[in-house]
């Protein structure tokens, strides 16, 4: 299991930064969801099924994303999303926002990748630690850059 927890304050006001999270926003922090259709309850509402379509290359994964915790309060907003792709990896993924002060926010990311069967572990298992922190730390840029652009 590779698991991670990183943070980055982002000179961007909360309910601004929260909007990145939002699903008509995914593609801006998420470039390779090709697709993100809520398919059960409200975006908003723990038990929130999204369809999604995730490319690799020339592959295109489906899968069924559900929202495990979702909080919007003034000062902090936390979602908690998990799913399972390839059927060989479970992930989960938390965006937690923490209001620092009007202008600034601290964005914690949070989760980790499992292998759900002997295919998934191997792979995890081959992966590289430095290779993992490499998706972790570009996620954090990018959403840093998409929250400059708010």
């Amino acid at each position: 299991m590779i698991q991670w927890k990183v943070e980055r304050v982002i000179p961007v006001h909360i309910e601004k930064l929260w909007e990145l999270f939002l699903d008509k926003n995914i593609k801006r922090t998420m470039p390779k969801v090709e697709e993100h259709i809520l398919i059960e309850k409200t975006e908003g509402e723990v038990g929130a099924k999204h369809q999604q379509k995730y490319r690799e290359g020339k592959r295109v994964e489906t899968y069924i994303v559900e929202t495990l915790a979702y909080e919007n309060q003034a000062d902090h907003k936390l979602k908690q999303i998990a799913f399972v792709l390839g059927k060989a990896f479970e992930i989960n993924l938390t965006f937690e926002l923490q209001k620092i002060d009007e202008t600034n926010t601290r964005f914690i990311y949070s989760g980790y990748n499992k292998g759900v069967n002997f295919v998934g572990r191997a792979m995890l298992k081959l992966g590289s630690e430095k290779a993992n922190q490499k998706v972790v730390q570009e996620y954090m840029d990018r959403v840093e850059t998409e929250a400059m652009k708010l």
